[in-house]
């Protein structure tokens, strides 16, 4: 497995947007990628494409991700940096592999709206909103990733979505500021 050496940085860095189920991830990555030129490694696409799919869960009606399958193609890109990567779950991702994670958030009602507009039903739906109420994404992060790198974000309305992308951005000049040669 391909590691960066520790005495060596990243050109670029490597950011991680997750959240429940329609908090707005990919809504979000979009628009990031658009204005920064980071590459959006959208990972639900990406295990469909590179076969890392494994058994139906038909109680989920999704499949199960092979996730150390996954981990291993995307090591190589992970290391160069310069990655926006966007998936409902994190903690199995490595840790050295991000410089910030922002956890999406939304309130119940918008949530459900959103998950219902999607054909979200039953236990499905129960559970993903239970999620959000719960913080479990976010709790994720917190023991997965360093604390101070964990950045909650709502993400409920257009206001919100522009007020997150000016933040990343923002935070995106700051990381290069301070890591330029």
């Amino acid at each position: 497995m391909t590691q960066i050496p520790p005495n060596i940085k990243r050109e670029a860095p490597n950011i991680l947007v997750t959240g429940t189920p329609g908090v707005g991830k990919s809504t979000l990555c979009t628009k990031l990628a658009e204005l920064t030129g980071l590459q959006w490694l959208e990972i639900s696409k990406i295990a469909k494409d590179y076969n890392c799919l494994e058994e139906y869960d038909e109680q989920y009606q999704c499949p199960v991700l092979d996730e150390d399958k996954l981990l291993d193609g995307l090591e190589e890109v992970m290391c160069k940096g310069g990655n926006i990567v966007d998936y409902h779950s994190n903690e199995f991702f490595p840790e050295r592999w991000f410089d910030v994670v922002f956890v999406l958030r939304a309130d119940n009602t918008t949530l459900y709206d959103r998950l219902t507009t999607r054909g979200y039903t039953g236990k499905k739906l129960e559970d993903n909103i239970q999620c959000e109420i719960f913080q479990t994404i976010l709790e994720e992060a917190k023991s997965s990733y360093k604390e101070n790198i964990v950045h909650e974000l709502y993400s409920r309305t257009p206001e919100e979505l522009q007020d997150n992308i000016n933040r990343i951005c923002t935070w995106l000049q700051l990381w290069f500021q301070d890591n330029q040669s």
